[in-house]
């Protein structure tokens, strides 16, 4: 298992790096870890479970984790978040008005990509200043997230002729590990604009000494396909809860 990663999960879910990569489901209080994960996870989020590693890692409010305990001990992840099972965990948190806020796979790479850029003009964007100017931009907003929990560190853009086409950005969710995001104008999908901007995003965090990663939905092919194609692997699944006013609103 990725070292870096074993470290942050240890932070997300409140447990040790050894508990995290043995063969036994963990069940433990949330306490909100310096150096944790945070982008866009409430502070009072009642519940949140990972799998990894064909395991299961629980972290959430005690009688929430007391349920999970009882009801999940013994089940392995691999199957873990079919419909029924997220049903029952949905109805279990209704009851609690709460709600299943997301469930996404993320994946991650340690690797450096070749990456051609002929055709296309590249911006760089370095820091909150740089970026800034994007704040409100719809055709980027999975690029850039403007969460203060997780800053916007790094964007780059594929231009021709004066437009950009694309872009593609990275959130510094902790200290350990950058989430990147890709948005592509309509009519330029499936040109390769989204992967070479995700590698060379992917090879600048790397180059700080950080782990890259990539979250996208379940039924996102073309994302996910991005993601096999920069050069990431999929590394774990997460589900996180949160009071349902804030679904609501969001």
């Amino acid at each position: 298992m990725d070292e870096i990663l074993r470290r942050q999960l240890a932070l997300d879910y409140c447990c040790t790096e050894e508990e995290v990569e043995n063969r036994e489901n963990q069940f433990h209080l949330q306490r909100f870890l310096p150096g944790r994960r945070r982008f866009e996870e409430p502070e009072d989020s009642p519940l949140k479970i990972a799998v990894v590693n064909g395991k299961l890692l629980f972290a959430g409010r005690e009688d929430l984790i007391a349920w999970c305990r009882k009801e999940y001990g013994e089940m392995g992840g691999a199957w873990f978040f079919e419909v029924p099972n997220l049903c029952r965990i949905e109805e279990k948190l209704r009851s609690e008005g709460c709600r299943i806020l997301q469930v996404h796979p993320f994946f991650i790479s340690r690797d450096l990509s070749p990456v051609s850029t002929e055709g296309f003009d590249i911006r760089w964007f370095r820091g909150r200043e740089e970026i800034e100017c994007f704040r409100g931009d719809e055709r980027f907003r999975k690029a850039y997230s403007f969460c203060e929990e997780a800053p916007d560190v790094i964007g780059v853009a594929a231009c021709r002729e004066g437009r950009i086409l694309g872009m593609a950005g990275a959130s510094a969710d902790s200290p350990l590990m950058w989430q990147i995001g890709i948005n592509v104008e309509p009519g330029h999908e499936g040109s390769g604009i989204a992967t070479m901007l995700v590698r060379l995003v992917k090879n600048e965090i790397l180059k700080q000494g950080v782990l890259p990663f990539y979250g996208t939905a379940f039924s996102h092919l073309a994302s996910q396909r991005v993601a096999l194609g920069s050069g990431f692997r999929l590394a774990f699944a997460e589900l996180v809860a949160g009071k349902e006013s804030i679904c609501q609103e969001s």
